[in-house]
């Protein structure tokens, strides 16, 4: 059984949060690969940058997103992604205007079953390595939202609670 979980969704959503949580309860998580571009490449004085060379940065979100599914091999139980290969393939698709599946192989990378984080304005803040504003955000969410489906992935809509509960969710519907 693939024990590969990826919380996707709308940015500012809350998806870190909730990792942190999902980690704090003792499961293996991978953190964004997005923002971790960002950082290094904030670091070095890199343009593989989202507002510099969209393209640049989304390839390489798809190799550290390759790259985190290697390593997450030697985990045991569930690996829970913050983004992954699908969210990065489907930017890139979008943004170059090729077929999403050029980008990704024939297989599920990931447990069928993908939790999206809903657009929560309340919540929705940017920062150094969130530039975008919450309309680019939502409009993200919708491309994910129908984008998993096409790729043979059940979507469930994680819901605006508490971290706690949210948390608590997840592993339930996992359990079903």
């Amino acid at each position: 059984m693939n024990r590969f979980v990826v919380l996707s969704g709308c940015s500012g959503g809350g998806k870190s949060t909730l990792l942190q949580e999902l980690a704090r309860r003792g499961y293996a998580t991978v953190e964004e690969p997005g923002r971790r571009i960002v950082a290094e490449e904030q670091a070095c004085g890199g343009t593989a940058l989202p507002w510099v060379d969209v393209e640049a940065f989304l390839g390489l979100a798809l190799d550290v997103s390759r790259q985190d599914l290697a390593k997450a091999e030697a985990n045991d139980g569930w690996t829970f992604f913050d983004r992954g290969l699908v969210d990065a393939a489907s930017a890139l698709a979008q943004v170059t205007g090729t077929p999403l599946s050029s980008h990704l192989s024939a297989q599920l990378a990931y447990y069928p079953m993908v939790f999206l984080t809903p657009p929560w304005p309340e919540i929705y803040v940017t920062d150094s390595q969130r530039q975008h504003p919450l309309s680019e955000a939502i409009q993200e969410y919708e491309r994910l939202l129908n984008d998993f489906p096409l790729l043979g992935y059940q979507v469930i809509g994680i819901p605006k609670t508490a971290v706690q509960d949210r948390a608590d969710f997840v592993l339930h519907q996992l359990s079903l």
